[in-house]
């Protein structure tokens, strides 16, 4: 699959939590970790959803947020991937910090470069990669 999104995380579906107008699918990663997507439930029903099947979770850069110390913090974003920081690629006005979490996965954060300075990221530090439900989009084979 050819998308934008630099995020493409495989998994499998571990629960679908059904709403009145949208449901909650987590979803497994290969390493363990989960995530949680927020989609309407007629694109659930759409994408023929169910527990155990694969899907791809596509999160696009900018809607991930680095955070370095967020175990004492109680937020409303759902989803906490946290990981080691393998790569920093600097650019004129944004970073791209790309979080290893592990089995052949990771993240990839589009920040600004103040944020990245601010932060004092480096290679092989621990970093969480944070970001809303509704900013997951999932997809499955055609």
């Amino acid at each position: 699959m050819k998308t934008s999104a630099r995020n493409q995380l495989v998994g499998t579906v571990k629960s679908i939590k059904h709403g009145a107008v949208n449901d909650e699918i987590i979803v497994t990663l290969s390493g363990g970790q989960e995530l949680a997507a927020t989609i309407t439930c007629d694109s659930r029903e759409y994408l023929e959803l169910k527990e155990g099947k694969p899907v791809v979770a596509l999160i696009k850069s900018t809607s991930v947020i680095i955070a370095t110390d967020a175990a004492h913090i109680k937020l409303s974003a759902r989803n906490r991937l946290t990981g080691t920081i393998s790569n920093i690629s600097r650019g004129a006005v944004y970073s791209l910090v790309e979080i290893d979490l592990g089995n052949d996965v990771s993240i990839i954060a589009g920040i600004t470069i103040e944020s990245s300075d601010g932060l004092d990221l480096h290679v092989g530090q621990t970093a969480t990669a944070l970001f809303k439900a509704g900013s997951v989009i999932l997809g499955v084979p055609a």
